[in-house]
């Protein structure tokens, strides 16, 4: 019947029991203390995360060398890791030695360089002239009083506790890489056996896909860095800067993180080159923004398109997006979950498309 003139309707009240309230605030609290886990572990995460790329850059050579004699995988884990261990010690007895003098050389010259300053002369005398930098940072110490001397005694002990976290670090991710190339496929396969057995081909062939797709990534990270290495290295030499090999191999690097690293050793090397002469200086700088340019829209696009089987549009979104989610670490992460998920869709629709060509003649027959 439809309401009279006049007549309020009656109001409709919505009841829920407390078991239903009670459950809505269990999953809240519990989604509260996971969030809550995971940002305290952050540390741990970002460890286990490059363990996890590190064992996926070695694992090939793993099983190369079972392929070829070493039948058992935990000496083919070793013999693996120690290559690994001397190509980073001789990649460190070319590094170390020459940073070592570079730095005692610049160390030396810094007094020469203070007394230009101060003067006005020499290429930074510029600063004194123009800017006044000298008087500034006077007046800033001046005003600055005590404090600022425990100031810099909690900043050297901040450092120090940086340290000791860094060589902690590496030493744990060094171990977890090991563990995770000795235990990998005894886990996965514990993994797939909790499965259904009629499912267990299907998931093993997905997780196949995801390896190729993640070590695609991890290749594909390591030949551009070394481009921009080798690139950054002979351009160094044709302007005459010193040290070209080390510089070029510290640009190679730093390149492994994704976005900051290039811009970062760019600084680096201008200031260096800068250092050296100002046509030197200018020429670096063109180059590494012509770089940064072509490998963030052409050459990062390209390799990871080929290897991750990724589009250039989708790894652009993909790591525009993990930056701004974790910074440096979730532009790491974006590109090989995105084509993690790319996988899982794929074998997703896949077998949708088999259930419904299954399934239709079951329906034209029954019509």
């Amino acid at each position: 019947m439809a309401a009279q003139p006049g007549h309020l309707l009656p109001e409709r009240v919505v009841r829920f029991r407390p078991r239903t309230i009670l459950t809505i605030l269990a999953i809240v609290l519990a989604v509260a203390v996971v969030l809550e886990l995971l940002w305290i572990a952050r540390h741990v995460l970002t460890w286990i995360l490059i363990s996890v790329f590190l064992a996926l850059a070695i694992n090939p050579a793993v099983d190369w060398l079972q392929a070829h004699g070493v039948r058992r995988r935990g000496p083919a884990v070793g013999i693996a890791c120690l290559v690994v261990l001397i190509a980073i010690a001789g990649i460190g007895a070319l590094f170390i030695p020459t940073l070592v003098d570079q730095v005692n050389k610049f160390v030396d010259a810094v007094p020469g360089y203070v007394h230009d300053l101060t003067h006005g002369r020499g290429r930074l005398g510029f600063l004194e002239t123009r800017y006044h930098v000298v008087e500034k940072v006077r007046r800033a110490v001046k005003s600055g009083g005590a404090h600022r001397i425990i100031g810099y005694s909690g900043t050297a002990l901040a450092i120090t506790k940086s340290v000791i976290g860094i060589v902690a670090g590496i030493v744990t991710i060094a171990f977890l890489t090991f563990f995770m190339l000795l235990e990998g496929p005894g886990w996965l396969d514990r993994f797939y056996g909790l499965l259904p057995e009629e499912s267990q081909p299907r998931w093993r062939a997905v997780g196949r896909d995801i390896y190729r797709t993640v070590g695609g990534y991890v290749s594909g990270n390591l030949l551009i860095s070394l481009i921009a290495g080798v690139s950054s290295a002979l351009v160094l030499f044709a302007t005459g800067t010193p040290y070209s090999v080390a510089l070029g191999l510290l640009v190679g690097i730093l390149d492994l993180i994704p976005l900051a690293g290039a811009t970062v050793a760019g600084i680096l090397i201008a200031i260096v080159a800068l250092l050296h002469s100002i046509v030197a200086g200018i020429v670096v700088v063109v180059f590494f923004i012509v770089y940064q340019q072509l490998e963030n829209h052409v050459l990062q696009p390209f390799v990871y398109g080929r290897t991750v089987q990724l589009s250039p549009l989708a790894v652009l979104i993909s790591v525009l997006i993990g930056a701004e989610i974790a910074g440096v670490l979730g532009a790491l992460a974006a590109i090989p979950v995105a084509g993690s998920i790319q996988v899982v869709l794929v074998d997703w629709l896949r077998h949708r498309q088999a259930r419904r060509l299954v399934a239709s003649p079951v329906d034209m027959s029954s019509k």
